[in-house]
């Protein structure tokens, strides 16, 4: 039964349509099915997906953002059940998140954000288009252990360089730890410019964080 929920939940992404992933959620929430599997197992799977059609070719823009309007309404009716089970277990670190520079793209942020809120990190969620002045604020005001930064395009990529150097030169850094993420980010770049890690995507920052607050892997 799960197995079919989730591809169903999966195929509503890909398709496009917020209707289907909207019933599907609430069906969900109905049988008790664990939210935080809900979403990785079934609509974050389709939105990778979406997101790997799009980087080849095989999607357009439009219907990537049609996938990205029906994850949305997924997330609507998921969030409140992920982060009423989040609140219930222990604080694993505080993290900073927000796009580089010049970057408005959120789709892959918010995912994350939601997914770690759920998992019992507290977010600090600085939204798009984020100076590294604005992220060594907030890291040193909430007392960060982990700043992330994201970029969808290689254009903003230097952003979250930016945002490193800035971390280091306020002296926050080796205590708080950087990651990155987006579409065209690698390990190589990473490693290039200092980054604590990077993840392809939602799954991949929640294990990347926990490994880095000494939590090891999530639990199932």
């Amino acid at each position: 039964m799960s197995d079919q929920i989730f591809q169903a939940m999966r195929q509503s992404i890909i398709d496009g349509t917020p209707d289907k992933a909207t019933e599907l959620a609430r069906e969900a929430v109905a049988i008790g099915l664990d939210p935080l599997e809900a979403v990785n197992l079934g609509f974050a799977a389709g939105i990778k997906f979406a997101g790997d059609q799009f980087g080849c070719g095989e999607m357009f823009l439009p219907d990537l953002l049609a996938s990205a309007e029906a994850m949305k309404a997924a997330i609507k009716i998921l969030e409140p059940e992920m982060l009423k089970r989040g609140s219930e277990r222990e604080t694993l670190g505080k993290i900073v998140l927000g796009t580089a520079r010049g970057d408005i793209h959120d789709i892959g942020k918010n995912l994350v954000a939601t997914i770690l809120s759920a998992s019992g990190f507290q977010i600090f969620d600085l939204g798009t288009s984020v100076t590294p002045e604005q992220f060594v604020a907030k890291a040193r005001e909430v007392d960060a252990d982990i700043v992330g930064i994201s970029a969808l395009l290689t254009t903003t990529m230097a952003g979250q360089k930016a945002v490193i150097d800035a971390l280091d030169r306020s002296g926050l850094r080796p205590r708080v730890k950087a990651i990155i993420g987006g579409a065209a980010v690698t390990s190589k770049w990473a490693a290039e410019i200092g980054a604590d890690g990077f993840s392809r995507n939602a799954i991949d920052a929640l294990e990347l964080a926990r490994n880095l607050m000494g939590k090891g892997p999530a639990s199932a």
